[in-house]
């Protein structure tokens, strides 16, 4: 009984670090990246003029800010 939970809390520890170890910053990265995809799209729809470089930075500095 004594073995099953300690194999149990190593697993579970394991799990745990895999997962903030290998995948936290990956995933936050994709998330930033679709967050200034789909600020660039709206930009892009809302005006008449654009321009790629701009939308990109102005984007980047809002989704930061608000990080």
């Amino acid at each position: 009984m004594k073995y099953n939970f300690i194999k149990f809390v190593v697993i579970l520890f394991g799990i745990i670090f895999v997962y903030f170890y290998f995948f936290k910053e990956k995933f936050s990265d994709y998330n930033l990246k679709k967050s200034i995809s789909a600020c660039i799209l709206a930009k892009k729809r809302m005006s008449e003029s654009f321009n790629l470089e701009k939308a990109k930075k102005y984007c980047e500095e809002q989704i930061v800010k608000k990080k």
